[in-house]
């Protein structure tokens, strides 16, 4: 995860300071604390295909084909990255289903077929397989989460409202935008978000220490997908999180309905600890009970998965 990475050396002299909620938030969340519902929250990771979790969340001898079975023993939710590589099969992701509990959400990339190399032209048809190839999630389909490259800035504001116009609307979709002029003129983005809202489309808040522009703080439907690039563990990722716990806190107070925070790092190796992390704070502070991971080195031999090799 190259996006917003700088020099460590430099984390303890930047601001990461949380920027008050944005005016259209407040009123947003203003009309939802008269329904009175329960937040539902998930917090997961970007990938499950990781070697070098092997030792710490996965057990030595665990075979890669049931990664994702591990996995989804210590989390409730992945934002799926492995879609914006390769557009899946509906018999791909209904064998991942299968995988994991009923409560458990993937929260699937959309192709970089359709995002970077098409840059959201002429795509109908890749949309149209990449939703039928997400459909075999069944009930364990979260939402949506696009990435427009990064150089589609306000020069194609129409480009991306007739793509986003022309998405199905059974399925959440959340847009993370990285090009700097959207957050640079306010006009144009008071424009973009306004569609978003329009539209029933979730924003994304991207949290990374070289792009403080686009922790903006806009929320356009009750419900925020933070996206949290850590830094290796340093001691600013810890304080960041407790900054965001407390956010989150006051957002599930004034009744954001799902919240789904997804933990990346520039050396993802480190993400199942700070997750961890996220989770800890969150049943302190906000009353969630969600299952806290559980690291090998942690537990004894007769605690651990009797099919780590992938035989019971």
């Amino acid at each position: 995860m190259e996006f917003g990475k700088i020099d460590g050396g430099h984390l303890t002299a930047l601001d990461f300071y949380l920027p008050p909620d944005r005016d259209e938030t407040r009123e947003l969340l203003s009309r939802q604390q008269q329904e009175n519902s329960k937040t539902s929250v998930y917090v997961g990771c970007a990938k499950w295909g990781r070697k070098d979790w092997i030792g710490t969340i996965y057990p030595e001898g665990t075979k890669e084909s049931i990664f994702l079975d591990h996995y989804a023993r210590h989390f409730n939710s992945i934002e799926l990255n492995a879609t914006f590589y390769r557009i899946p099969s509906f018999a791909q992701t209904s064998s991942w289903r299968k995988k994991v509990g009923k409560d458990f959400l993937f929260c699937p990339k959309v192709s970089q077929v359709i995002s970077h190399i098409k840059r959201l032209k002429d795509s109908q048809e890749l949309v149209d397989r990449f939703y039928k190839g997400i459909a075999g999630f069944g009930e364990n389909l979260g939402p949506v989460f696009l990435m427009p490259h990064p150089a589609i800035g306000p020069k194609n504001f129409d480009t991306l409202r007739a793509f986003l116009e022309a998405l199905p609307r059974h399925v959440n979709t959340f847009v993370e935008l990285r090009h700097k002029d959207w957050f640079e003129n306010k006009e144009v983005f008071s424009e973009v978000f306004a569609l978003f809202q329009q539209l029933g489309i979730g924003s994304v808040i991207t949290d990374a220490a070289g792009r403080r522009d686009c922790v903006h703080m806009r929320l356009t439907r009750p419900e925020a997908f933070i996206r949290f690039v850590g830094n290796g563990l340093h001691p600013t990722d810890y304080t960041r999180v407790d900054e965001w716990v407390q956010r989150i806190k006051m957002w599930m107070e004034s009744g954001v309905r799902k919240i789904y925070f997804f933990m990346l790092q520039q050396e993802e190796i480190h993400s199942p600890a700070l997750a961890r992390y996220v989770i800890q704070q969150l049943n302190k502070h906000c009353n969630t009970a969600l299952p806290e991971p559980v690291f090998v080195a942690d537990q004894s031999e007769s605690e651990l998965p009797k099919n780590a090799s992938g035989k019971n």
